[in-house]
């Protein structure tokens, strides 16, 4: 039996390098309904945001993946008064490459 979902989990199935659903093993229609919410969240945008985005996170210091999930995550764009949790996310992306690497 699988423990308690963390604080805070929305009881969705993981999404990140995820192969497929397990059929049989758990909701396929959550599955599905899941997917398509990931998948427009991260539809691509118009030219202009997408490059609007990109300038913002080049000067944050971040890629542009990075800075999008921060505004989907917390709901707000990443502003020069960030610099504290811009600092936050890149100390994760080097932690993350130190272990995977």
């Amino acid at each position: 039996m699988r423990g308690r979902p963390k604080r805070g989990h929305n009881g969705g199935p993981p999404l990140d390098d995820y192969a497929g659903p397990p059929w049989g093993k758990g909701d396929a229609y959550k599955f599905l309904v899941w997917r398509k919410a990931h998948n427009n969240a991260w539809k691509a945008p118009s030219r202009e945001v997408a490059l609007m985005r990109l300038s913002k996170a080049e000067r944050l210091g971040l890629t542009y993946e990075e800075y999008t999930l921060e505004i989907l995550e917390r709901g707000r764009h990443l502003q020069a008064e960030d610099g504290d949790r811009a600092a936050q996310i890149r100390a994760r992306r080097r932690r993350s490459k130190d272990t995977s690497g």
